[in-house]
Formats: structure tokens, sequence, C-alpha cells
């Protein structure tokens, strides 16, 4: 195999680089004036430039370590540290991590809050004793199916009851200090501490995306035995497409090349704007709304910040439920609710483990499209996904003198740069819309696809009749126009804001 295909597996590249512009975005518990070795093994500079956080205001956790000895991330060939836990856990509870170590050696597991943090991105809450790593057994491969479910247990993360729920990452590092890899989870209140004001348990619930995280999963991204519902490798080490991909995939396994999914960033770039602002946030995870574990009509708006593609027929319920029942929605993505899936057990029995979708395997037929199957995406969001951009084009904005867009200054036909990047959603007139009182496209932006064909996004917003406002961006750039470096627009962060006051009830 040549030598710079096995580079792409190691770097990730093939997870981590196939359809989002934006990637993972900065990993910010290591934003500084500090440089990291990439993974051609040349010294670069990191995401944020020094000043980006004044030495004076560092805790000594967020001091940069020496250039010599930097961790590297783990790849999925070597598979020199690697691990996954459950993707979420109750505050008071714990969660158990499973880790392969190669060769083996004692490793440790620091944890990071996501957040704003003065601009750190990230906070160290927890750091691990020296834990003995050993060599877990090789990923169990069914058909296309990978697991990692008879992992031994290796160390378990008490989560104290002060703690805030919050978006989180267990970094994992080898004691020898050369590689590193990463455990993205998920802390929830617990139902017992949640006290409902005014009969909600926070204004705005964040539901992080880890049933399209996993779809997109290529682990282990090696040339041999992984799969995604996207990709599988072949005898000969080549990557095949969607119509021999795996049509199940397993949440029990790591992610591929660092760890970290693929659309991350997306939810990581909401995340960090929101609490800097301080928005009264709760958390959970799309396997949560899907199992029933939360009650999504407790809160005043359910906001979903990343590429949110695959969903399960009691999210969708769930979700409709809530609107109805007067539960604002704000969709921050574009390309959400297209593929219907479902979840059933693990072969321990553990529940919603397996994530099964069959795509295009057998032909149109076969098509798990929600809209193929009677229930247009915008019969919930307004507006459905149409296709991706090759390029990043203006978004050009329309209606400027709705509430959304005050204090922005925009005037009607007003481009933002970049605004409309990765796919793009608009409004399709022959399909269905939901029952509204009222109705407003705030932007129509023309672009071209790949094969040179004119079409155009939309951003959408309605009213349902029980009073709640749901709103879709239609573009991949509308998060990190909220917080990424180099992306920020102050006239998105106004109009986002305007629409998160309306929902929490400021105005």
């Amino acid at each position: 195999m040549p030598a710079e295909h096995i580079r792409r597996w190691e770097s990730g590249a093939l997870a981590h680089g196939a359809s989002d512009p934006f990637g993972q975005g900065p990993l910010p518990w290591l934003r500084g004036a500090d440089l990291y070795f990439d993974d051609e093994g040349r010294i670069m500079p990191w995401y944020v430039d020094a000043g980006a956080l004044p030495a004076a205001r560092r805790s000594p956790e967020q001091q940069p370590p020496p250039v010599l000895g930097r961790p590297r991330n783990a790849d999925d060939v070597d598979r020199q540290i690697k691990g996954y836990a459950l993707g979420a856990a109750d505050l008071g509870g714990a969660l158990d991590l499973r880790v392969s170590v190669n060769p083996p050696q004692e490793f440790t597991v620091d944890v990071y809050r996501i957040g704003h943090y003065a601009g750190a991105g990230a906070r160290k809450v927890a750091a691990s004793p020296r834990v003995s790593g050993l060599v877990q057994p090789a990923p169990l491969v069914a058909g296309r199916t990978v697991s990692c479910h008879h992992w031994w247990m290796s160390w378990r993360l008490q989560i104290p009851s002060h703690w805030s729920p919050g978006a989180y990452v267990a970094v994992l590092t080898t004691a020898d200090h050369r590689f590193r890899s990463h455990i993205p989870f998920t802390v929830r209140a617990a139902a017992a501490a949640r006290t409902p004001v005014d009969g909600y348990a926070a204004d705005l619930l964040l539901l992080l995306p880890d049933v399209t995280w996993q779809a997109y999963n290529l682990y282990p991204e090696d040339g041999h035995s992984g799969a995604s519902l996207y990709h599988a490798w072949n005898a000969k080490g080549e990557l095949l497409g969607e119509s021999e991909a795996a049509t199940t995939v397993s949440f029990d396994r790591p992610y591929a090349g660092a760890g970290l999914p693929l659309h991350i960033g997306h939810a990581y770039d909401f995340i960090r704007w929101a609490e800097r602002y301080g928005y009264d946030l709760a958390y959970a995870n799309a396997t949560d709304l899907h199992a029933g574990r939360i009650d999504p009509t407790r809160y005043r708006g359910l906001v979903f910040p990343g590429h949110d593609e695959y969903w399960s027929v009691p999210m969708r319920r769930a979700v409709e439920r809530a609107r109805d029942a007067g539960t604002s929605l704000v969709f921050l993505s574009a390309n959400t609710m297209y593929w219907q899936v479902d979840l059933s057990p693990a072969p321990s029995g553990q529940p919603d483990r397996l994530l099964t979708c069959t795509k295009r395997q057998g032909g149109p037929a076969a098509s798990m499209r929600w809209r193929d199957l009677g229930s247009p995406e915008q019969q919930l969001m307004g507006i459905q996904y149409d296709g991706r951009v090759p390029e990043p084009v203006p978004m050009v904005v329309r209606n400027t003198g709705h509430w959304i867009w005050e204090g922005t200054g925009l005037r009607d036909e007003e481009e933002l740069p970049g605004l409309v990047a990765g796919e793009s959603d608009r409004y399709f007139p022959r399909v269905g819309l939901p029952e509204h009182n009222e109705r407003v496209l705030l932007a129509h932006s023309p672009y071209r696809d790949a094969k040179g064909v004119a079409r155009h996004q939309e951003t959408s917003l309605y009213r349902a009749p029980s009073g709640a406002w749901v709103f879709a961006s239609g573009t991949f750039a509308w998060s990190p126009a909220l917080d990424r470096p180099g992306h920020t627009d102050e006239r998105i962060q106004r109009a986002t804001a305007n629409l998160l006051d309306r929902i929490c009830k400021v105005h």
C-alpha cells in the first residue's frame, strides 16, 4: 500500500475531511502560543495566537507545555491509545472509560468542560492518577459492523454533583507523553436535581448529535476493517462507497483519528458563544431524546447546534410534540433529519447501542430518507436539504425589517461573505409546509453545485400555532460564525441573540 495512503489513514483525513469545511474546529484546551506536530511531522503553530489569553490570566493547566515531547494524536493503524465510553452520564453518576494502549503502558486522563472561559474555550476539571494500560482485544467485526463492546473497563470517572451539566472531553495521554486521544461525553443534570422555574427545567436544551457523529465514524480507519454508513474497505485496502458501506454501526467503539467526531466543532462553537453570554442551558444527546430520558416540553427551546442528519422515529415524534406544546426549535446547521434510522440493543443487551440505516443499499426502493417515507423534513423545519456547496459563497439576506435582524444594520440583498458553506437547505414549493401563524424566509443565496447547476440556499423562520418559533439556518456556516476564530460574524451573533432572547422571553 502506498505510503501516502497510510498517512491519510493515520491522520484521520478520510473520516475528518470529507464533507465539512469547518472540520472539528480548534481543540479548545490546546489554544495558546505553543506549537504542535502536525500529521506530517512538521512543527506548526496552533489555532489561536498567544495574545488570545494573556499569561497573567492563565490557570496552571492552561500554561503551554514545552514543544519537545508534545503528544501527537494517536492513529487507527498502530492504535497507540484509543478509548470510548457511553456518550452521557448524570451529575452524581459515573462514566466507565474503556481504553486500549499499544504498547502497554500507563496513561492519564484529563477531563475538560467546553465553554467560553475568558476565551480559553475549555476548563480542566479533573485528572486521573496514572492508570495501567493494556492492549485490548481486536475489534469484533460482523459483516461491516465493528464493535469494541468486549473491551475491559479501564478507569471509572466519578462525576461530582457540583459539576455543571455540559459537553466534556476526556483527553487520554500515554505515560511517555508521546500520544493522545479523546473521548467526548455529555453530563446531564440528574432528574432529582432539576428544579423547574416557571414550569421549565431550563430555558434551552442543547442536543448534541451523537447519532449523526456515529454514522460518520469510520473507526478503525486502518484500510482494513473500519466502516461507517458512508465507507468501508475492501481486501485491497480500497475505500468503498455508500452502496457497500455498513448498514449497522456500533456506538461501542472509539471515534476514528484523534477520537473526536467529524462535526463536533459546530456544537463547540455554539456552546462557547452561548455560555459567554449567560444563556440558561441544559445538555443532552440525541440518544437521550430517542430513549425518552428527557422531556423536551420542559424547556422553552431546543437547540440543535451542528450537523444532525440522522433521526429515529422517536426523536422526531418527541420534537414534534414539543413544538406543538409551545417549545421552540433552533436548527443551526443544514441537512438535518435527512435519514431515518433505528436504534437497537448491543449483543450485551444494553439498549440503543447499534445504529441501523439501509440508506441506498438495494436501490431507490430501499431509501430511508424521511421525504421518501412520506414525512419530508420541511414539514417540521420549514425548509429541507438541497445539496452540497463546493465553495463558500455569501448569504444574501432578505426581510431585514424582521425582528431577528434588528441591530445588525443589514439591508435587503446585502451579502454576508462565506455564510453559505458545506451543505444547504431551501424551501421546496411542492412539499407541504408545517402549520404556521406566520412565516418568513430570511435569506435567498444563489450558488452553483459541483456540476455547475444553479441552486440557492434559504434561511427560514416560522411560528407554530402553539406559539413556538422554529428557525432553520440552512447552512453549515451559522454555528462557526458565532465563535470560530477566523469565521465569526457580529451580525449572525446578533441575529442569534435576537432569536434566543425572544424564545427565552427576554423581550
